[in-house]
């Protein structure tokens, strides 16, 4: 520790008298998180003058003379002089040549009357070197000025972000961004900031050599950015988790498309069965969603409301009921278009939307799918779509999952008490007053398909038995399905057996068969 503080002489930076501009740009400024503005603003209106010397070996240059006399020269001649030798032979220059090499050829002073100069030794403050970047960077090579965003840790309020404005206003009257991003710092599973000494890093090519580097960035837009974070292998083998379900449902919907031509082949939304206007509905809204959380800044909302979607809305309800129609029914079934019309745009939204987060994968999807444009990344992002019917579509929908669920509630107890095994060997019969038994048996509707039994009735809840199920405003009876397994749709059914030519085929089944596959042996 030092035992002797000097006062030495130093250059400072006054911003007393553009201290109100400073303070307007950063109120014009937007903040992510939003608390920034304010540590910021604070750091601005309390500043007192910037030192912006220092006594180092080497670094940039301070570009500025002494006469005789010890008056400082730092004229528009000497600086635009300097300037050009630092273009031409870098600021290294500075330390090599004498002062009279570095003044413009025949400088004089009234305070050198013998012309003889030295020269400042100190060097720039970094900050005001790096502070100055928009300048060297933006402004002096045409390009866009201010910058959208600056994006740097949050110990850069002190720092960055602050020596930036502060250069930028005193030269240009505004700040140099628009949009100021900070994140915190990772820290261990414990809490513990990394460091060496603790042997606690986790170093970020371990996990991209062990896991992928999607895995990475899918880990890094999961969690809070703008808070210090913990890491963790258990953490990364927990996203990875995610990923690999996300991988899995690129990989289902690419196979159920690859028989689907968009142009030929796509349904228009006016002629999709409800279910499939709904699904259609519920992945426009994450595409909303989604494009409002990126232009936010809010990987996690992107991350969670994708992750929720895949393994909540399409993987254990929509793709699971769609297996009996895509692979079971004939190659052009009305229905099996419908879907695949669906899984095509569902496909197509989710790759683009997850290309800023996990690049690699979508890209190798991509190079399968053979389309037009050689990358992905050279897409427009999905826009939502809006139709009217939207707001009827949602409102009935939340109701007839809301029954849905009261049904698998149900399905879950038969299978615990032995009754059943898988789904499809279910009857459900549903005991409901008119307002439920309106929707249960509204055009178009097929409980029996939402909730995968071979047998669905809906009754009047009067005539309920005493050993009905009450699951809130269904009650509801489940038995074993009558009829025989299908091999083929692994269904129940009386008709199984009433084709000669395929005796163990229900109905759907055979008739498939036989316009799809009759030349098959």
């Amino acid at each position: 520790k030092p035992v002797i503080y000097r006062a030495t002489p130093q250059w400072f930076a006054s911003i007393d008298a553009f201290r109100d501009e400073l303070l307007t740009a950063v109120d014009n400024t937007t903040f992510t998180p939003a608390w920034g503005k304010t540590r910021l603003y604070n750091m601005i209106r309390d500043r007192g003058d910037w030192v912006i010397s220092r006594q180092r070996a080497w670094g940039v240059p301070i570009p500025i003379f002494y006469a005789e006399n010890e008056e400082p020269i730092i004229t528009p001649e000497t600086i635009a002089h300097v300037s050009q030798l630092f273009r031409e032979h870098g600021s290294n220059i500075w330390f090599k040549r004498e002062a009279k090499d570095l003044l413009p050829e025949g400088f004089t002073h009234e305070g050198s009357p013998n012309g003889k100069f030295t020269k400042e030794n100190d060097i720039m403050d970094v900050w005001f070197d790096s502070g100055s970047t928009h300048q060297g960077v933006l402004v002096e090579r045409g390009m866009k000025y201010p910058a959208d965003l600056y994006l740097e840790g949050s110990d850069q309020y002190r720092g960055w972000f602050n020596s930036s404005l502060i250069t930028s206003v005193a030269i240009n009257g505004v700040a140099p961004y628009k949009g100021l991003l900070s994140h915190g710092f990772t820290l261990d599973d414990k809490g513990r900031k990394m460091s060496k000494s603790l042997g606690n890093t986790i170093a970020p090519v371990k996990v991209m050599n062990q896991m992928g580097a999607d895995i990475l960035r899918l880990w890094a837009a999961s969690v809070d950015y703008t808070a210090d974070v913990r890491v963790s292998d258990a953490l990364f083998k927990q996203v990875s988790e995610v990923y690999r379900k996300i991988r899995n449902t690129f990989r289902f919907l690419h196979g159920n498309v690859t028989d689907f031509n968009e142009a030929t082949d796509r349904v228009a939304f006016e002629d999709l069965r409800e279910m499939d206007k709904y699904m259609y509905m519920r992945l426009q809204d994450v595409v909303k969603a989604v494009h409002a959380a990126y232009e936010r800044y809010d990987f996690a909302a992107v991350y969670h409301t994708v992750n929720n979607f895949v393994a909540v809305e399409l993987s254990s309800f929509y793709l699971d009921i769609a297996k009996d129609v895509v692979y079971i029914e004939g190659v052009d079934h009305p229905a099996r278009r419908a879907m695949q019309t669906v899984m095509y745009d569902t496909l197509m939204a989710l790759v683009k939307v997850l290309t800023p987060i996990i690049p690699h994968t979508t890209d190798e999807l991509w190079a399968v799918m053979d389309m037009e444009e050689v990358s992905v990344q050279l897409t427009d992002f999905p826009a939502p779509v809006e139709h009217e019917v939207f707001t009827e579509l949602r409102a009935k929908w939340e109701n007839v999952i809301a029954l849905r669920d009261e049904v698998l509630k149900a399905l879950e107890e038969a299978r615990n008490a032995k009754t059943i095994g898988k789904s499809l060997e279910a009857k459900v019969t549903v005991y409901a007053d008119s307002d439920e038994a309106a929707i249960l048996t509204s055009e178009g509707m097929n409980f029996a398909e939402l909730c995968i039994v071979s047998d669905f009735v809906t009754l009047d809840k009067a005539q309920a038995p005493a050993e009905a199920l009450a699951t809130g405003k269904l009650a509801i009876v489940v038995t074993k399905a009558e009829g025989e397994k299908c091999e083929r749709c692994w269904s129940i059914s009386e008709t199984v057996g009433d084709s000669e030519a395929h005796p163990t085929l229900c109905k759907r089944c055979a008739d498939v068969v036989e316009n799809y596959y009759a030349d098959v042996e």
